[in-house]
């Protein structure tokens, strides 16, 4: 369980490799005229490609990243990476992040030094937290995964014993979009005595698995027409889901053997998920997509990644029928997530304390607008620090 200090460093034939595979893009065709209709617009991606193959410079982002703090230890036989910052305060709280999907650790870099150091960017100094952030297991640095079962549960229990046993904080608190909302409900659900509160940015799936039907409160209309939404939305845009929940192994040799596939894939749900109105580069710029891309590539992590889909279709995450979390729960709504439920839909399953609906932003709120989610972490938080 010792924890070691860790440097991001990717080989120099990995990157050469890539270049030149990028060089040799076979490029599919395109109905002329029909934008993003289809998916991944051709011309923008040919545009990406181009500048990640001449201009794009992984060494400067590697240097940007090493800036912080790194390191890797065991937990339960898999080495996973994390960063770890101090909190520059009388009393920070401890507070794992959990990324989700297509994102990466990089996603939460932004929010670091705010929640960290808030003195210094515009905060009080008692609002500070030591921050850790973690690559799920079969993401980024973290180990590949190598055997079935690896679903949210899973990884939260994963975090509980890295945050206890690890790193030695024995109450901490957890905040999470996406997967990393399942992965933090987990927390919130299994281990209250450790775990002081969770902040997300989405209700995860364990309302609808275990707080409606037969023996629950009826849907309000309000919880019916966002069932409907959500069905809508699946059959409209939930075609990568159904695959990677079903079959990522068959995708997997697509994207992993071709760089400009793996980055139609990502950077299209970058522009979907966004609150950007169809233009993805008003909100990252092409050096921020291409690290994320650029990380699941050089680690080879596209695969696994996508298994978790596969794994949590399979043992979804649910607590005991009607069980309701006893740690208090704070979730921030942005306008353009991928799934946003009404106020009553998240108080079945969670001792809700704060709903924040954003003014503007999507579903990688930490990269997108990474000061709303700092602002709405301080605030929940402030009044569990007594």
């Amino acid at each position: 369980m010792a924890v070691q200090p860790y440097k991001v460093h990717v080989p120099d034939s990995v990157l050469e490799d890539l270049k030149a595979r990028l060089a040799r893009t076979r490029w599919p065709d395109e109905i002329p005229g029909s934008g993003w209709d289809y998916g991944s617009n051709l011309d923008y991606i040919k545009e990406l490609v181009e500048y990640w193959r001449t201009d794009f410079d992984w060494r400067k982002q590697e240097e940007a990243i090493n800036q912080w703090s790194h390191f890797t230890t065991d937990v339960e036989g898999l080495n996973i990476h994390f960063v770890h910052e101090r909190g520059k305060g009388p009393n920070p709280i401890p507070l794992i992040i959990t990324h989700g999907w297509p994102s990466t650790f990089f996603e939460i870099l932004k929010v670091i030094a705010p929640l960290t150091d808030p003195a210094s960017h515009g905060g009080n100094a008692e609002d500070s937290f030591d921050v850790v952030v973690p690559s799920m297991p079969g993401y980024g640095f973290s180990s590949l995964t190598t055997e079935r079962g690896m679903n949210p549960a899973k990884v939260g229990d994963l975090w509980a014993k890295l945050m206890r046993d690890n790193l030695g904080y024995s109450r901490f608190a957890a905040q999470g979009g996406d997967w990393g909302a399942s992965v933090t409900a987990r927390l919130g659900f299994a281990y209250p005595d450790e775990v002081m509160g969770i902040h997300v940015t989405s209700a995860s799936g364990v309302v609808a698995a275990s707080h409606t039907g037969e023996g629950m409160a009826p849907l309000t209309e309000r919880e019916q027409q966002h069932m409907e939404n959500r069905e809508q939305w699946q059959q409209a845009e939930g075609g990568y889901s159904h695959i990677q929940g079903t079959k990522p192994q068959t995708l997997s040799y697509g994207l992993n053997d071709s760089p400009a596939g793996l980055a139609a894939w990502i950077v299209e749900k970058f522009r979907t998920w966004s609150d950007c109105n169809g233009d993805v580069e008003s909100k990252y710029t092409k050096d921020e997509l291409l690290t994320t891309v650029t990380i699941y590539w050089v680690t080879g992590t596209i695969n696994s990644s996508t298994r978790l889909y596969y794994e949590s279709r399979r043992n979804p995450l649910s607590p005991g029928r009607g069980e309701k979390m006893k740690v208090p729960s704070a979730i921030a709504v942005f306008p353009h997530e991928i799934s946003r439920p009404p106020r009553e839909w998240a108080e079945r399953a969670y001792d809700l304390k704060r709903w924040t609906e954003m003014p503007r932003g999507g579903h990688f709120a930490a990269m997108e607008e990474p000061g709303l989610l700092v602002e709405d972490i301080r605030a929940f938080f402030r009044d569990l620090r007594n």
